[in-house]
């Protein structure tokens, strides 16, 4: 009687290291995806802010472009 009993003690001491392993991940999983989510936001803003930065030299390249296809009488 005591090997079963030994053995069913050990299977619950197994899964109960399981269920606290489990808890564990899935609380790891949870700050992941809050990090990834705050990341790809931020990647967002600057990606937006690079293209606000960049319409005033576009818009200078074209006129200089213009400029110079004139000139050029092309």
């Amino acid at each position: 009687m005591l090997w079963p009993m030994l053995a069913l003690a050990l299977a619950f001491c197994g899964i109960a290291v399981l269920a606290v392993l489990s808890v564990r991940v899935y609380a790891e999983v949870r700050r992941l995806a809050r990090q990834v989510s705050d990341s790809s936001a931020r990647i967002t803003r600057a990606a937006e802010d690079l293209e606000r930065a960049t319409e005033p030299l576009s818009a200078q390249v074209g006129a200089v472009r213009r400029d110079g296809s004139a000139a050029h009488g092309h």
